[in-house]
């Protein structure tokens, strides 16, 4: 039996969305990178973008356990001398951005370098539930159906 190598040529992608609505963050996270990696796939190649697009909606109302809505901090750096800054993750969800804190989640789920870089451009993550990619015809993945710990309780 031969190992099976697929190429970038021979891989075909579909569109999949996830509604983010009381999804528990790291939860979510792994599953959304292990579609974008492939890794669902019988031809997974690790060398190859053979991961599928993900639509992520309603990411303002996802779920973080415990208490990392305040214990939780992103740290960044201006670049000048003291320059270290910080925000926590209620912070993040209540501002202008909040898909950023979803967005992070996956990015530090997902490989660095050019493939991770290169993989990270098939994830949308999307603030409220409309989103501009009717066109793709996604798949709706139901992740609160899959596990119900998936889902936040109470």
């Amino acid at each position: 039996m031969k190992t099976l190598s697929i190429k970038p040529s021979e891989v075909k992608k579909t569109w999949y969305i996830v509604d983010a609505t009381d999804l528990v963050l790291g939860r979510l996270a792994v599953e959304v990178a292990k579609i974008l990696r492939g890794k669902h796939k019988p031809t997974y190649t690790p060398h190859v973008d053979c991961g599928d697009n993900v639509i992520i909606i309603n990411a303002e109302k996802i779920h973080l356990t415990g208490n990392k809505l305040k214990d939780k901090v992103y740290y960044w750096h201006t670049g000048h001398p003291g320059g270290i800054k910080s925000r926590t993750a209620g912070q993040l969800l209540d501002g202008e951005y909040p898909d950023r804190v979803v967005k992070k989640a996956i990015e530090r789920m997902i490989p660095t370098g050019p493939l991770g870089r290169q993989q990270m451009r098939n994830v949308r993550v999307v603030v409220g539930s409309e989103h501009p990619y009717e066109a793709q015809k996604p798949v709706v993945l139901d992740l609160a159906k899959q596990n119900p710990k998936n889902v936040k309780r109470g």
